[in-house]
């Protein structure tokens, strides 16, 4: 079974398919940091008005440059979501602040709250829940709250490699997500196997948690380049496909593409109305214009109008 795409321009996906993906893509979302978006010089060239576009707080960046980048993408007509790393965070007081600064200056309403790295909290919390247990989201009017989700599982919630932690924690965000006023869903790691995935999703539904689920998908970029940031993001069994594709020479410096996960997830989701993906989120690990392009080839909304000539 093919688990990685590598480019085959002459394998075109049938009208159906075709058509299946481009439901299936409708609506993507992709993340940017500060120090990436400065090297977009307008996005409003490579990405659909109202795109929502999540900033990557990284420990160590200012929150002056994600209030800065997030006001950029609000006046260029995108849906800013800014992440909320809990154990970067000190206390109730400087989430405030931040809330105040992204509203007063960029007009955010939008947030990933997550536990976030490092390892070690750097102050009160350590966890989204007790960010959105705080109040402060719903006191602001935030419209949308995503959390984090992991098909893959996550060690560093579950060390023994079960999946008993996060469950938990999943059924606690259900549970505030019928309390608040503000739409929620999951927004995922990225994965690179359509059926573990599905089986992910499934079960989470037959564990009565019916938040929607953003997958996460990894975009185009050069082999070498995903397992950098596979090892960084604690990707689980796909990191061996892709190690045990690196020993091939040949197919290390082929560029790899979303396609055939995509292409999977998209006829799973077109065969079964309710499944529980709602949108694709992507980590454009070989850059936000490489992967916009790659989603408006593959049947993503173009940045041109309907009627532009």
């Amino acid at each position: 079974m093919a688990l990685l795409n590598f480019r085959k321009k002459d394998l075109a996906p049938s009208p159906t398919a075709r058509a299946d993906i481009e439901s299936f893509l409708k609506g993507y979302s992709i993340e940017v940091m500060p120090r990436t978006a400065e090297k977009v010089e307008d996005f409003r060239e490579i990405l659909p008005e109202g795109t929502r576009v999540y900033i990557a707080h990284i420990d160590g960046t200012p929150i002056e440059d994600m209030v800065a980048t997030a006001k950029r993408l609000n006046q260029a007509g995108m849906k800013v979501m800014p992440h909320f790393p809990a154990r970067i965070i000190k206390d109730a007081a400087m989430l405030g602040d931040w809330i105040s600064r992204y509203q007063g200056e960029a007009d955010v309403r939008q947030g990933l709250i997550l536990a976030g790295n490092p390892a070690q909290q750097l102050g009160a919390f350590h966890s989204s829940m007790q960010l959105l247990e705080t109040g402060l989201f719903d006191k602001a009017g935030f419209v949308r709250l995503h959390v984090a989700g992991h098909p893959e599982g996550n060690r560093d919630i579950d060390p023994d490699g079960s999946d008993r932690n996060v469950l938990e924690a999943l059924r606690w965000k259900q549970a505030f997500s019928e309390r608040t006023d503000a739409k929620m869903a999951l927004a995922t790691q990225f994965a690179f196997e359509a059926k573990p995935i599905i089986k992910w999703v499934d079960r989470l539904q037959a564990e009565g948690i019916g938040l929607p689920v953003h997958i996460g998908i990894a975009g185009p970029a050069k082999l070498q380049t995903l397992i950098k940031f596979a090892v960084a993001c604690g990707v689980g069994p796909s990191l061996k496909v892709l190690q045990k594709r690196a020993m091939d020479v040949t197919k290390l410096v082929m560029p790899y593409e979303p396609t055939e996960v995509v292409s999977e997830l998209a006829a799973h989701k077109a065969a079964n109305p309710d499944f529980g993906i709602e949108q694709v989120h992507f980590f454009p690990l070989g850059g936000i214009k490489t992967n916009a392009t790659w989603a408006i080839e593959n049947g993503g909304e173009s940045t041109r109008p309907a009627n532009a000539v």
